[in-house]
């Protein structure tokens, strides 16, 4: 037994050290004040107060924060929609078309996904004239496009594992289907739709191959922005960018895991 237990340690050891040593080394060489990333010299803040001289990042930062936002709001309506239609409306016409549909961005590679979006908008734009040039309204429809599946999937899971009793002694007791729908199932369903929204938005922040196939000039998304530098060599500013990144994330979800321990610990008492 302690020879297991010591190698099943081991394999977490190294398990959390190959995804998160990079993560630090990263966040290291981000206060790194040399002009190459491979190079330590001595510690420095320098690319941080270059990097707040940035305006081109900052444009990309505030660009895919809005086009996430957007695209993970209107995906949380629709894949509520869809995923409610799939959990609790049984057997319908073209269900299964449906459920094709809710899956196919799940499993389809995001190179056919992206060239798929590109072909319909340029024959989109030239049956109707919309749209005219590829920008930010179409990186945020191909978001919402892929977006919307997660959710669905999320939400569906959810609504089937709910006691249909709840819905139905509220029905028994005069409610109608939308109160009872508003009052009773979107509620119970509203941790699944804050997960979705959440998922889908990060996909839409970490975007980088569909957002290639359907942006156009003005439409440079932060990963686009840092995939372009990356490709002439990573430089310690691109550090700098990811460290705060990094760090505003964790930040997010320590407050959100102490929130949920504060809830369960008041729950118990």
């Amino acid at each position: 037994m302690k020879k297991r237990s010591i190698f099943l340690i081991s394999c977490l050891s190294f398990g959390y050290a190959f995804l998160y040593l990079p993560i630090l080394i990263l966040i290291g060489f981000s206060f790194n004040d040399a002009n190459l990333s491979t190079t330590w010299t001595h510690a420095s803040l320098r690319w941080y107060r270059v990097l707040l001289d940035n305006d081109q990042a900052f444009k990309a930062l505030m660009l895919s924060l809005r086009i996430a936002l957007i695209s993970a709001t209107a995906a949380t309506i629709l894949g509520t929609l869809a995923g409610l239609a799939l959990a609790r409306f049984g057997r319908f016409r073209f269900r299964l078309l449906l459920a094709g549909m809710v899956s196919a961005p799940l499993v389809m590679p995001e190179v056919i996904t992206g060239l798929a979006l590109l072909t319909f908008f340029i024959a989109l734009g030239n049956l109707v004239g919309w749209p005219e040039h590829r920008g930010v309204s179409t990186v945020t429809i191909a978001h919402i496009t892929f977006s919307l599946a997660y959710v669905a999937v999320v939400v569906q899971s959810r609504l089937s594992s709910l006691d249909h009793a709840l819905e139905e002694a509220a029905m028994d007791l005069g409610g109608r289907p939308m109160r009872v729908f508003f009052d009773v199932t979107l509620p119970l369903t509203a941790p699944a739709m804050v997960a979705g929204w959440l998922l889908s938005f990060t996909l839409s922040l970490d975007d980088l191959v569909i957002s290639s196939f359907v942006s156009g000039p003005g439409a440079n998304t932060l990963p686009m922005y840092i995939f372009s530098k990356v490709k002439l060599g990573v430089s310690p500013d691109i550090n700098a960018l990811a460290t705060i990144m990094i760090v505003t994330v964790a930040l997010v979800v320590g407050i959100a895991g102490y929130i949920g321990m504060r809830r369960r610990g008041s729950g118990l008492n």
